[in-house]
């Protein structure tokens, strides 16, 4: 265990923060969770917790800068990318994205979701750089319509991360992706994480670099977020724990990926914008903290405050949204309460009704290897919590919920 204390005036007790490390510890002790880091901040303060070990029997301490795969936390991140382009001109809101992605042209929309591939009616207007940024193309992950001809369709051409086969290079992953109709009409409903990866595909087609290339140049590099990126260079190995997926009958520890030789131990032939980046706490926290500051990061500025602005406030009508409420509400069962927020803005949730301890304007997103990282204006508030546990059973999920309480009431002011 290490414990960095910040002084009494921070705006967090410190019985709060003891609370924080005894709920946190509680979890390791347990025997459910090897080991996590976690960082909260308010203001210019920080506190840490590294807690366990970095295997489920032992091993290396965690440790501050230990390395996570991000999951789905990588959304708020790789966005980032896209807010640039908006800035500089380079793309509009409204722009067609087929210039750039013309393998999206022409789309035939099913006529049902669960419906034939072939059923389907065309598309009744194009895609443009909105529908992408906010989840509304017409494709997506959707766990409730789970064995339709378009889900397994979706996982059969390896356009998913989610399967043990690497996804394709960019040009063959979207020349797949144009095969597929449509599930919903452009701009119709928010859908699940293919838009994150499409907008790595739009961003690299349109500045002529990797994704990685742009990111590292615009935003890791000026935000000092060295441990960030696609893969674990191998000389930063030992500092990436195994990922494991508990069996959800047993709850023994089985290995999803391991370290030397995993899917991060390389290069990706698809770097995947909605679920690949490996980071560390203090990564993270220059990210958001960064949001908080209204793009400002010390004296540069890394996004306009509009950017910001639109990224992290509610994006969809109640009408695009109605499914992810009703995603979020009628599957609580399978997804242990992750998702309830209210809005959506680029990449990351927006919390437009309070439903728990954190206050209305909340936005970040979790990750289903058992991250959760979200940053709050109104307290200035920053927390990030890393396991490497995925949600194939509750309990990196109950350590995430459990550490936002004890954070919340641990403000002091």
């Amino acid at each position: 265990m290490s414990l960095t204390r910040t002084d009494r005036h921070s705006g967090f007790s410190d019985a709060g923060l003891s609370r924080l490390h005894e709920v946190l510890a509680r979890h390791v002790d347990s025997g459910k969770i090897p080991g996590l880091v976690a960082l909260v901040s308010r203001g210019d303060r920080t506190h840490v917790e590294a807690i366990g070990t970095m295997l489920h029997d032992g091993g290396a301490p965690m440790r501050r800068d230990t390395i996570f795969r991000m999951a789905s936390t990588s959304k708020p991140v790789t966005m980032a990318a896209a807010m640039v382009l908006l800035d500089e001109c380079r793309l509009r809101l409204d722009d067609l994205v087929e210039p750039w992605l013309p393998e999206l042209a022409d789309r035939q929309v099913l006529k049902r979701i669960d419906g034939p591939l072939d059923d389907t009616v065309p598309a009744r207007r194009p895609i443009t750089v909105r529908d992408v940024l906010t989840s509304t193309f017409g494709l997506g992950m959707d766990l409730t319509v789970l064995g339709t001809p378009i889900m397994n369709a979706i996982f059969e051409q390896g356009l998913t991360p989610n399967l043990p086969e690497p996804m394709p290079e960019p040009d063959e992953w979207m020349r797949r992706l144009g095969t597929l109709p449509l599930m919903n009409q452009p701009g119709e409903r928010w859908q699940y994480h293919i838009s994150n990866d499409l907008l790595g595909v739009l961003v690299a087609r349109v500045t002529g670099q990797s994704f990685e290339t742009f990111l590292r140049e615009r935003i890791f590099d000026p935000l000092g977020m060295n441990d960030t990126g696609f893969y674990v260079p191998a000389d930063k190995m030992d500092r990436l724990p195994p990922l494991y997926t508990p069996d959800p009958q047993t709850g023994e520890f089985m290995v999803w990926d391991e370290a030397e030789g995993g899917r991060h131990s390389q290069p990706p032939a698809f770097q995947d914008g909605g679920g690949g980046l490996v980071s560390t706490v203090d990564d993270y926290h220059a990210y958001f903290r960064m949001l908080l500051n209204n793009g400002m990061h010390g004296t540069e500025r890394i996004l306009s405050r509009a950017a910001v602005e639109l990224m992290t406030t509610n994006r969809l009508t109640p009408e695009q949204n109605a499914a992810r409420n009703a995603m979020a509400r009628d599957n609580v069962h399978l997804s242990f309460g992750q998702g309830q927020h209210g809005g959506w803005g680029f990449g990351m949730a927006v919390r437009t009704c309070r439903g728990d301890y954190a206050p209305i304007g909340q936005f970040g997103w979790d990750g289903g290897s058992g991250t959760s990282t979200y940053a709050d204006p109104d307290n200035q508030l920053t927390g990030i919590l890393l396991t490497q546990v995925g949600m194939s059973t509750p309990d990196s999920a109950r350590v995430i919920h459990d550490f936002w309480t004890t954070l919340y009431q641990a403000i002091d002011d």
